[in-house]
């Protein structure tokens, strides 16, 4: 589709939001040029395996990438018009709208984290140091953190979903942002922990090696019996549905939870911890 309309029409007439309409137009250059998506990362200074990345929705694209696929299909800025017009702003991947609109409907969560507070209690300096962590564009990082700490408010709704977490205890030790932001981040778990409909659980360090190590992940409880999962890792996330998947992640939370010190203990645990970071 040329753009003989104006952007924002254009969109509007496809029913598509703008970082999903710039990355269908992403994979529709690149096939119109006849590249594959090793080609167009030869010829734009990438591995192929981010473009797969940002053409899937499972990574953002930044606005250097943008104009470095400029040049390579000779598109006159088309990409970098598209962003500065449309989509700048919205810099959450399509994956993370879609499990957005999960986490608004969803009447539970069973969370499991190894390395990170749940996005969902984070506060905004322990958010800001994580995206920091992740080499978040600095351009994009105030948006980001707000972007998070708006998903937070899910947990205020009425009534609200309950919110079942095991965390292991690396979490609560590993530094993140200095002393002054770990403090105010376990302080804020701690009250997070009492509230009636949010249950927290750490794994003690003696408990070894278990399955959990092998990666995060999130069961969402939806109206109707249904359920959605949430799996990442260094290369992708991934929102599921399948039965199949679901039922393995299933088994995951029994195995996890079953290494976890009951609630009592944990918060006891978390209120230690947080006497550590002064």
């Amino acid at each position: 589709m040329e753009l003989s309309l104006p952007l924002w029409k254009v969109v509007e007439s496809v029913g598509i939001s703008p970082s999903e309409y710039l990355v269908r137009e992403l994979r529709r250059r690149r096939t119109a040029a006849g590249l594959t998506q090793t080609q167009l990362g030869e010829k734009a200074f990438c591995s192929d395996s981010q473009v797969s990345a940002i053409e899937t929705g499972a990574k953002s694209p930044t606005p250097s990438y943008l104009k470095s696929v400029d040049q390579a299909l000779n598109t006159g800025g088309y990409f970098l018009t598209l962003w500065d017009e449309l989509v700048k702003g919205e810099a959450a991947p399509v994956w993370l709208r879609e499990w957005i609109e999960i986490e608004r409907e969803a009447t539970a969560f069973r969370w499991y984290e190894h390395a990170f507070v749940p996005g969902l209690l984070q506060t905004e300096g322990y958010a800001r140091a994580t995206f920091r962590a992740s080499r978040v564009p600095t351009e994009d990082l105030d948006q980001r953190v707000a972007t998070r700490l708006d998903r937070q408010a899910v947990l205020n709704r009425e009534p609200a979903p309950r919110l079942f977490v095991v965390l292991d205890k690396v979490v609560l030790r590993r530094p993140c942002g200095g002393p002054d932001v770990m403090r105010e981040q376990l302080v804020h778990l701690i009250d997070q922990a009492e509230r009636p409909h949010i249950e927290l659980q750490v794994v003690p360090v003696s408990t070894g090696m278990y399955s959990g190590l092998a990666g995060a992940f999130i069961l969402a409880d939806l109206p109707g019996g249904n359920r959605a999962g949430y799996v990442d890792n260094q290369l992708s996330a991934q929102v599921a549905e399948q039965p199949e998947v679901i039922a393995s992640l299933g088994l995951a939370w029994d195995a996890v939870r079953s290494e976890a010190l009951p609630t009592g203990m944990s918060l006891d645990m978390l209120k230690e911890a947080a006497k550590t970071w002064t």
